[in-house]
């Protein structure tokens, strides 16, 4: 049983809900994201609910990468890490050429070479020991190049979810586990601004599916399962006339 998880990006929407999720299940819980307050005030949230869960948090910023490997060792000292969640990320974009390089450039330092940061600082932990489960939290986005204003987004899901199938081919047969979690249309403060549409799911039955997968190890999964284990499908083969009109 992974009994320690440590959650990036925990101080809102998927993460903070994950943390909510795991804490039930008896989890002690690392949870780190740049402020600090929401941090503390959801730690104190989860200790009244659940006594005597030790729950640590930090306050961390995905794009200082050396502050990125100070935290995870720290929380490691602290709580030997069973389980770390690549989650922080970011949902801005612009479509390409239209005078908004900066919100892309974000997106991607934030969504890629952020997680990639994190990846380092968690197998280095995972190697030392020959254990440990390394999650990513990728998005249905990665399943094809989307347009507009998703378009550096869903390549960022796209390269994450590329890095995690290498670690795991690489640490096959080995145990240290790693899976690629693809979340459909799940609400969330990201997507706050977004008028409700098809497929979407509120977040607590949403990041159910997502604990569920994680606590499964599944090397890949689609969550919520319905719509969109097909619906992947579909995204996947679907020629670029037919993917325009679906989108």
């Amino acid at each position: 049983m992974r009994r320690n998880v440590l959650i990036t990006g925990a101080s809102s929407g998927l993460g903070e809900e994950m943390a909510r999720q795991f804490a039930a299940k008896g989890r002690s819980l690392v949870l780190t994201a740049r402020r600090k307050d929401r941090l503390e005030a959801l730690r104190a949230e989860l200790t009244e609910r659940h006594p005597g869960l030790t729950v640590v948090v930090h306050t961390l910023d995905v794009n200082d990468h050396e502050q990125v490997f100070e935290v995870f060792r720290k929380a490691d000292a602290e709580l030997t890490l069973d389980r770390i969640v690549v989650n922080a990320g970011l949902g801005k974009g612009a479509p390409l050429g239209t005078g908004r390089f900066d919100a892309n450039l974000q997106t991607a330092m934030t969504n890629f070479v952020g997680a990639l940061a994190q990846a380092e600082a968690a197998l280095g932990l995972f190697r030392a020991r020959n254990a440990g489960h390394l999650a990513f939290i990728a998005s249905v986005s990665a399943l094809r190049g989307l347009p507009r204003t998703v378009t550096t987004y869903a390549a960022t899901k796209a390269g994450l979810a590329s890095l995690a199938e290498g670690l795991r081919l690489e640490l096959l047969g080995t145990p240290i586990k790693v899976s690629t979690i693809y979340p459909g249309y799940i609400r969330s403060e990201m997507n706050d601004h977004v008028a409700n549409t098809p497929l979407i799911v509120d977040t607590v039955p949403g990041v159910r599916a997502i604990v569920a997968a994680i606590e499964a190890e599944k090397a890949t999964a689609y969550v919520p399962p319905w719509p969109w284990v097909p619906l992947a499908r579909v995204m996947k083969f679907a020629p670029l006339p037919l993917l325009k009109r679906m989108i």
